[in-house]
């Protein structure tokens, strides 16, 4: 007889999509200075399979003022940014979708 195979050990898992320690880094540097201005107060980190979400909210039991998601397709990954649950901005860099974060008009209190 032969040796017995495990399937699992040879199926295809799936691709997880996380933000890298510098992405992350950059993301937060943004977030401390809009929450240290009272802009944003919460955040939450999504991850599903093929793409990795951050939200920030004005109050926690809110929907998301925005949301940066990194998403890999077929072999690249874009950076998207939503708001007010449109599609806003994309590009191959999240410096480009945080500076279009950046220009957006801030509320005056």
């Amino acid at each position: 007889m032969g040796d017995m195979l495990s399937l699992a050990d040879h199926r295809r898992r799936p691709s997880r999509v996380g933000f890298s320690r510098g992405e992350l880094q950059r993301i937060l540097n943004l977030y401390s200075r809009r929450v240290a201005s009272g802009e944003w107060r919460d955040y939450a980190i999504d991850h599903l399979d093929h793409m990795a979400a951050f939200s920030v909210f004005r109050h926690a039991f809110d929907r998301p003022l925005f949301t940066i998601a990194k998403r890999r397709g077929s072999g690249t990954v874009d950076f998207l940014l939503y708001g007010s649950g449109r599609k806003l901005t994309h590009s191959r860099s999240i410096d480009d979708v945080l500076a279009a974060l950046e220009a957006r008009p801030r509320p005056v209190s």
